[in-house]
């Protein structure tokens, strides 16, 4: 990275332009204290497009479907009507 001053930088500018077009980077100083940077321009990256992969993407018709053995293992097997002789029991033992 090169410092120049001010002076030196309004002297040669077409120079240090030349230099920064080429990948370098240029400090600006101002009685000895940077105060500017000369880079090389970098245009904006384009925005995102949102549904970018509409068409692209297929799913199966019952993938959003419950899904028994794990709904069984969080709310019980009796959830989508399993029966358990054992449970039944004691939840008729309960109610008594």
């Amino acid at each position: 990275m090169k410092q120049v001053n001010i002076h030196e930088a309004k002297t040669h500018l077409s120079k240090l332009l030349e230099e920064v077009a080429a990948g370098a980077e240029v400090i600006i100083a101002k009685a000895g204290k940077p105060v500017a940077r000369l880079s090389p321009y970098q245009p904006a990256k384009p925005k995102r497009r949102l549904g970018g992969l509409i068409g692209q993407i297929w799913e199966a018709p019952g993938c959003w479907d419950p899904d028994p053995e794990l709904e069984a293992l969080f709310y019980g097997p009796l959830y989508h009507g399993e029966e358990d002789d054992s449970t039944l029991s004691r939840v008729a033992d309960d109610k008594k």
